[in-house]
Formats: C-alpha cells, sequence, structure tokens
C-alpha cells in the first residue's frame, strides 16, 4: 500500500505557484517529495524544486502514485558533484560508465525534459531550455549518454563534443575511427530529436566527418 503524503507535504504541493509549479518548504519536506518522485530539483543554484507530473496529478486531486524502485533515480535527481550531473562529454577527465553510470544519466536526462515543460508557458519539451543554452557542450553530451553512446573517452571511435568558435553551437566529432554513417544517422538523428539543429560537416585539420549542432530555433 502506497504511503500517503503528510499533511505538511500535501499543503506545500497545494501552494505551488500557479504555472511553474515551484515550491516552498523546509529542505526536509522538499526532499521527501523529491525523493516520491511529486518533485524534481532545478539543476542550478539555488537548487529550487518544482512539481512533476506525478505533484501536479496529486495537486488536482488524482490518487498519487507508487514511489520509484529503489533502483531506478527520481526525474531530476543528480548525484552531487560540482553543484550537478555532468555529462561525459569525451574528453579524458570522464568519469567511468557502466549500468548504474546509464541510469543516471537516463533520469538526468528525464530531469532535464521536465525542467523544458516546468519552464515554458506551452508545456513543450522539445526545445532546450535556458539552462541547456547557457551549457550548450553539457547538454549535448547528455542527450548522447542518455542514448547510450560511449564516448571516446569509453571507446576508440566514441564522440567528443567540444565548442566551436560560434557561439551557439558545438561540435560533436568521432575520435578514433568511428564510420561517417554513424555520425550522419545515430548521433544526428538523437540529437535532432531532442530539439537541436544539426549540420554535418568533413573537417580538414583534423580531417574526418563531425556535427555542428545548435539550439533550434521556436
Amino acid at each position: 500500500m502506497v504511503k500517503p503524503v503528510t499533511g505538511a507535504q500535501q499543503r506545500i504541493i497545494e501552494a505551488a505557484e500557479p504555472g511553474t509549479g515551484r515550491l516552498s518548504g523546509t529542505a526536509a519536506q522538499l526532499d521527501g517529495l523529491v525523493r516520491r518522485g511529486l518533485a524534481f530539483r532545478h539543476p542550478r543554484p539555488p537548487h529550487a524544486c518544482f512539481l512533476t507530473p506525478a505533484g501536479h496529478r496529486l495537486r488536482e486531486g488524482d490518487a498519487p502514485v507508487s514511489p520509484p524502485p529503489p533502483d531506478c533515480p527520481v526525474p531530476g535527481e543528480r548525484p552531487a558533484q560540482d553543484g550537478g550531473f555532468r555529462a561525459r562529454t569525451g574528453g579524458q577527465d570522464d568519469p567511468p560508465g557502466g549500468a548504474a553510470r546509464l541510469r543516471e544519466a537516463r533520469g538526468a536526462w528525464s530531469g532535464m525534459r521536465e525542467l523544458r515543460r516546468m519552464t515554458r508557458a506551452d508545456g513543450a519539451t522539445g526545445r532546450l531550455c535556458g539552462w541547456e543554452r547557457q551549457h550548450l557542450v553539457r547538454a549535448a553530451a547528455l542527450v548522447l549518454e542518455a542514448a547510450g553512446f560511449p564516448p571516446a573517452s569509453e571507446e576508440p571511435g566514441g564522440y567528443r563534443v567540444s565548442e566551436t568558435p560560434q557561439p551557439d553551437a558545438v561540435e560533436v566529432r568521432p575520435v578514433g575511427g568511428a564510420p561517417p554513417e554513424r555520425v550522419d544517422e545515430a548521433w544526428s538523428r538523437t540529437l535532432t530529436e531532442a530539439g537541436w539543429q544539426v549540420s554535418h560537416h568533413q573537417g580538414v585539420r583534423p580531417a574526418g566527418p563531425y556535427l555542428l549542432a545548435s539550439p533550434r530555433r521556436d
């Protein structure tokens, strides 16, 4: 049987800001809502909490959903490192991969999509949010890692995401001999579906195919 929310938690949910779903309460109360999957934390300081779709349903009078399984990350939950989850970009300082890491990346991506929904007036999730536009390399790397693509730090031929001279674009380049079709099809399609505008290029120095990805215009 699902344990109901406390009276204090219910009042916090009902008092959420209209439109944004932003919550106010003690740290313990908000943490409890995050653990139940009824709230998520914004990845940037001051790490404010917002209602998830389950939290909105509860506020609207629907029955609360069951808590997520212990091994399933709550949408929006981030490992506490450098102020938030950092996707692997293909550099030498990337953390190791593995099944647990992939679950974390997918949980972070779910939270990012929820952040998109909560910060857009129309609730759409197909465009980058403000945080992503300010951290383009990390945002693009999160999309690729959550999709299960190994970066260059994990296997030869993986991707590396880096800045470009263009202020609104990042470069996604295979390192170590990834076949061109992998760039043209899999990485490009994944980024496009996540709200990026992707163009294909052939480099000279260094040689080889690469992608330029920028936020899709509204």
